[in-house]
């Protein structure tokens, strides 16, 4: 649950160019959730392809995008046992300020791991 750049380097420059092109929305989104109160925990799951967590946000090439982007938030992870009952406080203590940071569950067929990517400054 952490940012290691050693672990997923080769994928931080391809979501980092990504994810400047849809910050803003992810960014909105995260804040719905908490200020709707579903959760304090947004995560935002990004493929390649469809996955079957979370709700789907943006498609890939949807804002010349190459991710496909849901939103979801830590329970579904725990329902899907993604993360487990048991690392619920770990998790959360790892989490961090989802007002200057996106929590991406990057999903692809080498590398599926938690991101955290701050969101670009204005």
């Amino acid at each position: 649950m952490n940012n290691d750049p050693e672990l997923n380097g080769k994928y931080l420059g391809t979501i980092t160019e990504d994810f400047v092109k849809v910050s803003e929305n992810l960014k909105e989104a995260s804040y719905q959730i908490r200020d709707r109160g579903f959760s304090d925990y947004p995560i935002f799951p990004i493929s390649k392809h469809e996955v079957s967590i979370g709700q789907v946000l943006i498609k890939s090439t949807e804002l010349e995008n190459k991710w496909n982007y849901s939103a979801s938030f830590l329970d579904e992870f725990v329902q899907r046992e993604v993360v487990e009952e048991g690392r619920v406080d770990a998790f959360k203590e790892a989490y961090k300020n989802p007002d200057e940071f996106c929590c991406l569950f990057v999903i692809d067929q080498e590398f599926t791991n938690f991101v955290f990517i701050p969101y670009p400054e204005d």
